[in-house]
C-alpha cells in the first residue's frame, strides 16, 4: 500500500539573510566608533582624578604628622618621608604612633609619588610638593604632564 503524500504545508524554516546580518553589523560598527573614543577619554580623566586623590591622601598625612610634631612637615627624601610616615615610632611618652599611611602611595599607573618639603616648586607656599609623573611615567619635575598639588 502506497501512502498518499501528505496534505499538510510544510514548515518552512526561515533564518536571517546575510543582507541582513551585515546591515546589523555595520550599525554595530557605527555605535562603536561614536562611544570608544568617549570611553577612552573618560578613562584618562578618572586616572587622573584618581590620582590627584592619592596625592590628596598623602598631603593629608603629612599635615597630621605636622600636627603631631610641632606643625612641621617631615623632610627627608622620598623614601624617608614615606617610611617615616609608615612607621613613625613612639611618641614622648614610649607608646607606639600611629603610621599616617597605611601603605606607599601610588599614582593611578602604578608609579610612586614624589615629595619635597620645603616646597621650592610653589612660590610661598608653606604646604609640601607632592606630584605625581603623570601619564607618560616620566618625572618632570611637576611640570609637562605631571600631576601635582600647587597647580589646578
Amino acid at each position: 500500500m502506497i501512502r498518499p503524500m501528505s496534505t499538510r504545508p510544510r514548515l518552512r524554516r526561515r533564518g536571517f539573510t546575510l543582507t541582513e546580518v551585515l546591515l546589523v553589523l555595520a550599525i554595530l560598527g557605527v555605535i562603536a566608533a561614536m562611544v570608544v573614543p568617549q570611553l577612552l577619554g573618560r578613562q584618562k580623566d578618572a586616572l587622573v582624578r584618581a590620582t590627584k586623590t592619592s596625592i590628596k591622601g598623602m598631603e593629608d598625612a603629612c599635615k597630621q604628622y605636622a600636627v603631631d610634631n610641632s606643625a612641621e612637615f617631615p623632610t627627608g627624601s622620598n623614601d624617608d618621608v614615606i617610611n617615616l610616615l609608615m612607621n613613625p615610632g613612639q611618641n614622648a611618652d614610649g607608646r607606639s604612633i600611629s603610621p599616617y599611611l597605611e601603605q606607599v602611595p601610588k599614582d593611578a599607573w602604578g608609579q610612586h609619588l614624589y615629595y619635597e618639603y620645603p616646597n621650592t616648586k610653589a612660590q610661598n607656599s608653606s604646604r609640601p610638593a607632592i606630584w605625581s609623573a603623570g601619564p607618560n611615567k616620566q618625572n618632570e619635575d611637576g611640570s609637562g604632564d605631571d600631576i601635582n598639588n600647587w597647580t589646578t
